[in-house]
């Protein structure tokens, strides 16, 4: 059963069927954050990887460019002992577009991610649309010009399935991203090489689903959908979950 079937027959009731993951001491599932966050965004679906024998490690990217998040990415990808599953999530996905070239990288998961081909970036794709989004006056830039997100408009749009409280959490802990860090352009996407897989969440306000469908299907990825918010890795935990674990036995 692919993984794409086997979560529409999840949402009749039945149960999810992966395949059999076999923990290797020379593969690591490396997690690369979006906007507003750091390794902490992975803190529900982290457990269920390790239940499975996994070695993960969560990347706390700087948010200060494309490049240095890119930069950083790397260094952990080159540090781990054998082969990697590169996962990222929102603009996550851009880093490891480009960070996974690494031909340590085997694999590659898109969660609710944005995928620019070469030559793209977030701030072209986003403004490619044809008005702006409606969360768009939720972001606040400071006199430096890094953004972050109010409270309110956060628990609206960004992460509107997960308990009141938790959202209020992720507003007060986001870690604030530099504007021009959304110009940077993908120079080479691993996705075009490398075998792919993408969660999409079809009830995201903050990357359409119909676009996320398009990466997907850009990328001739794996596909799941989940009904879920921009943050499925905290709503929808095992779902994620799930798809990871299909792709490290696709590496196998």
């Amino acid at each position: 059963m692919s993984i794409k079937t086997a979560v529409a027959a999840a949402a009749f009731g039945a149960a999810i069927m992966v395949p059999a993951v076999h923990a290797a001491d020379n593969l690591s599932v490396v997690l690369v954050h979006g906007a507003w966050a750091n390794g902490s965004s992975w803190s529900e679906l982290v457990p269920l990887l390790q239940q499975r024998g996994l070695h993960v490690i969560a990347v706390h990217n700087p948010a200060s460019s494309f490049e240095a998040d890119v930069a950083a990415t790397r260094r952990v990808i080159d540090d781990q002992p054998g082969e990697v599953i590169l996962v990222g999530h929102s603009y996550g996905g851009a880093v490891i577009t480009e960070a996974g070239n690494s031909d340590k990288v085997v694999g590659l998961v898109y969660v609710a991610a944005f995928a620019p081909e070469v030559g793209q970036s977030v701030n072209a794709i986003v403004s490619a649309a044809p008005e702006p989004p409606p969360w768009q006056g939720e972001i606040h830039a400071d006199a430096q010009g890094w953004l972050t997100w109010s409270a309110a408009g956060m628990a609206k749009y960004f992460a509107p399935d997960i308990a009141p409280e938790a959202a209020a959490l992720l507003a007060a802990t986001q870690a604030p991203l530099f504007s021009g860090a959304f110009d940077g352009q993908v120079t080479a996407a691993a996705f075009s090489s490398k075998p792919s897989w993408y969660v999409i969440a079809d009830n995201d306000q903050i990357i359409p689903p119909g676009l996320q469908q398009m990466f997907a299907d850009t990328m001739k990825a794996t596909s799941v959908h989940v009904a879920s918010s921009h943050v499925p890795m905290l709503s929808h935990p095992q779902v994620v979950a799930d798809a990871i674990l299909a792709a490290v036995a696709g590496a196998q």
